[in-house]
C-alpha cells in the first residue's frame, strides 16, 4: 500500500512538472522592442555607413537605420537639435562644436581612417604631385597643365561645398588652412566629383579613397599611393579620421552600434576600402 502511494505521488509530481513545462512552452516569447536610429552628416561616409548598418541590422533585425547625407556640419547641427542620434563627420569638429549644449556633452568615436585621393582624368599624363604643386593648383596660381609637365589646357579645379568635412580636411592638409580658389567648381559629394572629373580631361579634384572608381585616376602624393595600407601605416600625406559623434552618454542601442562599428567585426567589414583603427 505504501509503495502504491509513493508511486502515485511520483506520478502526480511528474504530471505537475510536465504541466508546468507545457505552460512555459505555450507562453509567447516577447520580441525585442523596435529601435530606430538616425545618422546624418558626411556624404563621403555613406558607403562606409551602408556597409556597417547593413551588417548590424542582419544581426539585430529589430533595429532600423535612417541615413541622411548633406555634410559633416549639417550632421552636427541636427545632432545638436536632437533630430538625429549620431552625426557622421569626415573631419574633427571644432572645439566650439563639441562644447556642451544644454548640459549635453558630445563624444567622438573613431571608426576608420580615410585618405583624401587627388583625382584627374585617366588621360592626364601626370602621375604624381607634391603638396606645394597641389596648393598652387587649388589656389589658382597654376592655371595651365603645361606648368606641371602636362598637356596644354586650363586647369579645372573641383572642390566641395562649405560645411563639407572633405573640404575642411583638404584645406587643412593641403592649403595651410587657406580656402580653395573662388573659381573652383563646387560639387556636393565625392561621387559627383568623380563623375565630373571622369568626364573632363582637364579637371582635378579630391575625393574619399573609399569612393574611387576606374572613371578617374588617383595620383600619388609625394610619391605615395592612397591605399588602406598606406593610410593605416601613416605614410600617405592626406589622411583624415572618419568619426561618429554622439551624446557623451548615448542610449544603449547607440552605444552598442558604436562599439560594433569600432570593434573587430566592423573593422573587418571596411578594411578593403579604408584604413582600420588600432584595437585596444
Amino acid at each position: 500500500m505504501k509503495s502504491l502511494l509513493q508511486t502515485r505521488t511520483r506520478l502526480v509530481s511528474l504530471g505537475l512538472i510536465v504541466a508546468l513545462l507545457l505552460a512555459g512552452c505555450g507562453r509567447a516569447i516577447e520580441p525585442p522592442a523596435p529601435v530606430y536610429l538616425r545618422i546624418a552628416g558626411s556624404t563621403s561616409m555613406q558607403r562606409l555607413l551602408n556597409a556597417l548598418t547593413t551588417a548590424y541590422v542582419a544581426a539585430h533585425p529589430q533595429v532600423t537605420f535612417d541615413l541622411q547625407a548633406g555634410g559633416s556640419e549639417l550632421g552636427l547641427d541636427l545632432l545638436e537639435m536632437g533630430q538625429v542620434e549620431v552625426a557622421a563627420c569626415s573631419w574633427p569638429p571644432t572645439a566650439e562644436k563639441l562644447k556642451p549644449k544644454n548640459g549635453a556633452a558630445l563624444k567622438m568615436t573613431l571608426v576608420a581612417q580615410d585618405g583624401l585621393a587627388v583625382v584627374v582624368h585617366p588621360s592626364n599624363p601626370l602621375d604624381n604631385l607634391n603638396i606645394l604643386q597641389l596648393r598652387g593648383l587649388f589656389q589658382g596660381r597654376i592655371l595651365d597643365w603645361r606648368e606641371l609637365g602636362g598637356r596644354l589646357g586650363d586647369v579645372l579645379v573641383i572642390s566641395r561645398e562649405d560645411g563639407s568635412g572633405s573640404r575642411a580636411a583638404f584645406e587643412s592638409l593641403v592649403m595651410d588652412r587657406r580656402p580653395v580658389t573662388l573659381a573652383a567648381i563646387v560639387m556636393p559629394s565625392s561621387q559627383d566629383a568623380i563623375d565630373y572629373v571622369g568626364s573632363h580631361p582637364l579637371a582635378i579634384g579630391y575625393v574619399s579613397m573609399g569612393d574611387l572608381t576606374s572613371r578617374v585616376k588617383a595620383l600619388t602624393v609625394e610619391g605615395v599611393e592612397p591605399t588602406p595600407q598606406t593610410v593605416k601605416e601613416g605614410s600617405y600625406p592626406l589622411i583624415r579620421p572618419l568619426l561618429l559623434v554622439s551624446a557623451a552618454q548615448p542610449a544603449p542601442a547607440v552605444r552598442d552600434f558604436l562599439d560594433f562599428a569600432s570593434g573587430p567585426t566592423g573593422q573587418d567589414l571596411i578594411k578593403d576600402r579604408y584604413g582600420t583603427i588600432r584595437q585596444g
